[in-house]
């Protein structure tokens, strides 16, 4: 048996730290506005284990994608604003 196995199934497995605790309730609502963009049921009791693989990796694929445009957008935002002096 491997350690940690046969932990519940709500803990978290994940050694991801945020640095900004109020960044985990903006991920979670930006998980849920993906899935429901793709038509993908979320489960209500938060056990992913009987999700589609491919489900997953789509909700988790789309919001990086829509992180990084948010990033890109701040930075050439910043940028702007230093060029103009």
């Amino acid at each position: 048996m491997i350690q940690g196995q046969g932990q519940a199934q709500s803990q978290s497995r994940s050694s991801n730290q945020l640095l900004v605790q109020q960044a985990s309730q903006a991920l979670q609502q930006l998980k849920y506005e993906v899935a429901q963009e793709l038509g993908i049921q979320i489960p209500q009791d938060g056990y992913y284990g009987y999700m589609a693989t491919r489900d997953t990796g789509a909700i988790g694929g789309n919001m990086v994608r829509r992180l990084v445009q948010i990033a890109e957008q701040q930075l050439s935002g910043s940028m702007n604003m230093n060029n103009r002096y």
